[in-house]
């Protein structure tokens, strides 16, 4: 397997920048394969690739993710060309539809058909990145705009068709199309053992266009940490899993607790987003299963965490997502090489 990295978090807000610069040259040294930055309302997902790119010589960095609400298609296919030019061809452009409350919120957007939207940005970037000219005619989009003086034009730096396009979705029909039109897919909320949530639909949208599961790169992984107390380990990360069951998404949209109810914690996650909801976070976090943290996760001793990397890499996941513990970012630093040292002697 491949591994990555992500970059801040979807709400970094450039704190201790040179920090975590020095942190992404290490990863690039480590041999750590590809980094992703996320934006919601901090710093947004291109600057801080931009910059990283001048200081690291190998790591692939990818924006993970760039949300489609906040720009035009043209605008993210001029962007991914520039940052492809900078970082010498090291480029690869992730892609999301955000949730409700970012767009109409933040952006001022209708998220209605974020689907369709996805599908007809998609389509307009291949043919940016093909070198044609822009005329479309969708439901969301049409180039050039009609009744005006505009004209098709052809986006004028070189052409890269083969610029890697990764999307992060979650719901059966987003993954279909992400099996259809997208080199790799993002992943999120991934449990190894029930792997076939995801992969199901990811193949059949790949046998849509004459491809395989193989042709995809499937991008999944967790909080990494080796410890004997793998009590206190679990306690640590419950936080995070009632936050993504509970506070990610509205009470009437949450992707992510429609994930995990599809795995069979319909139960579980619906009750944690109750109690999330009603304010009571101590009960929600209590309410999390210890085998719910496992699944997710890559943590305990070392022998767990081996086992748990090779139920990724049974699963199907081609690159494996790391986060590691550390109050600083030296300490992260030492925990993705403690990391990296395992996984490459597993």
């Amino acid at each position: 397997m491949q591994t990555s990295i992500s970059i801040g978090s979807a709400y970094y807000n450039g704190q201790d920048w040179d920090a975590l610069v020095d942190y992404t040259m290490a990863a690039d040294r480590m041999g750590v394969d590809q980094a992703w930055s996320a934006e919601a309302w901090g710093m947004d997902a291109i600057v801080p690739l931009a910059y990283i790119a001048a200081k690291t010589e190998r790591i692939k960095l990818g924006t993970g993710i760039m949300q489609i609400s906040s720009r035009v298609p043209s605008m993210i296919a001029m962007t991914a060309q520039s940052l492809d030019t900078v970082s010498k061809g090291r480029f690869m452009l992730g892609l999301g539809v955000s949730g409700p409350q970012v767009v109409e919120g933040l952006h001022g957007a209708a998220f209605g058909k974020p689907l369709s939207r996805l599908r007809e940005c998609v389509d307009i970037l291949n043919i940016a990145l093909a070198g044609e000219k822009l005329a479309y005619d969708g439901k969301h989009y049409t180039l050039p705009r009609p009744g005006g003086e505009g004209k098709a034009i052809r986006l004028s730096q070189p052409p890269r068709p083969n610029l890697p396009i990764y999307l992060a979705t979650l719901g059966p029909k987003s993954l279909q199309m992400t099996g259809e039109l997208a080199d790799g897919w993002l992943g999120t909320s991934f449990l190894p053992e029930h792997a076939h949530v995801f992969l199901e639909d990811l193949r059949a949208g790949a046998l849509k266009s004459g491809r395989t599961l193989k042709d995809l790169d499937i991008q999944a992984g967790g909080y990494f940490e080796i410890s004997d107390n793998v009590e206190a380990l679990i306690a640590a990360r419950k936080p995070a899993m009632a936050f993504t069951l509970g506070a990610m998404g509205s009470a009437k949209t949450n992707f992510y607790n429609d994930a995990y109810c599809r795995a069979g914690y319909e139960d579980t996650a619906k009750a944690v987003q109750r109690l999330w909801i009603d304010g009571k976070r101590d009960a929600a976090i209590e309410r999390v299963p210890d085998d719910l943290v496992l699944m997710a996760n890559l943590i305990g001793t070392a022998d767990m965490v081996r086992t748990r990397l090779a139920a990724f890499a049974d699963a199907g996941v081609t690159t494996l997502r790391l986060s590691t513990g550390g109050d600083t970012w030296p300490e992260r630093t030492a925990a993705l090489e403690k990391a990296m040292d395992l996984i490459k002697r597993t």
